[in-house]
């Protein structure tokens, strides 16, 4: 996900977006936790997509 895809979305799809991303990395980590994820680069993708997100949204204020 690319900050130029966020960027022409309304503030109510960011938030939806954002809560969905947020859930995700929840899941992860208590995988990771667990000794079941296979993929530990997801972690940092998903703190990336969250931080992007957020970025959108007060940009978008």
């Amino acid at each position: 996900m690319k900050y130029s895809d966020l960027a022409d979305k309304s503030k109510a799809e960011l938030q939806a977006m954002l809560k969905e991303r947020k859930t995700e990395l929840f899941t992860l980590k208590i995988k990771k936790q667990m000794m079941q994820l296979q993929n530990t680069s997801e972690l940092r993708i998903a703190k990336k997509d969250v931080a992007r997100i957020n970025t959108a949204l007060s940009a978008a204020k």
